[in-house]
């Protein structure tokens, strides 16, 4: 599988799947979340709602419809919480191979990924990066390209780092 680097903005990327950083509920946020959710429309939301009517734990990961987004699917994974106490890079590993394993039942070959829990979630974002590439690049999948999304040019360059070393 190759992992490429874009700067830029999730919700635009043309791939079977977009990987979405929410939170338990499965009912929309901010960040990445509420950006999905937004481009998608109100079919991410019911379908989430529909799917997980209890949402789903730290370190899985769930489909969705993709709405109005350009991708197929959303692939739904909840990050660890720093801030609350959760400090296992196990479940933050765990979003990254388990939506490669979602991907692989949907028959996605591109998927886009956010750098999950690297924002409001509180993960210092050089391991978030390290945890991602070290991932995506270790688990066996049939997905060809895992395009990891870079939300501004600090961002883009330190993942591109950790990319182009390995």
């Amino acid at each position: 599988m190759e992992v490429t680097v874009v700067e830029g903005d999730i919700t635009r990327q043309d791939v079977d799947a977009v990987v979405n950083a929410a939170n338990r509920r499965m009912r929309g946020g901010g960040g990445v979340d509420g950006a999905i959710h937004a481009a998608g429309g109100p079919a991410v939301l019911d379908d989430c709602v529909r799917r997980f009517p209890h949402g789903l734990a730290t370190g899985d990961a769930g489909w969705t419809t993709a709405g109005d987004l350009p991708a197929r699917w959303v692939i739904h994974v909840v990050g660890p919480n720093r801030h609350a106490g959760e400090t296992d890079r196990a479940l933050l590993t765990s979003c990254y191979s388990r939506a490669l394993a979602v991907a692989d039942e949907l028959g996605a070959r591109s998927v886009a990924f956010p750098l999950v829990s690297a924002g409001v979630y509180g993960w210092p974002k050089d391991d978030a990066i390290a945890a991602a590439v070290d991932t995506l690049r270790t688990t066996p999948t049939q997905v060809t390209e895992a395009r990891l999304v870079a939300f501004g040019s600090s961002t883009y360059d330190e993942i591109l780092a950790v990319v182009k070393s390995g």
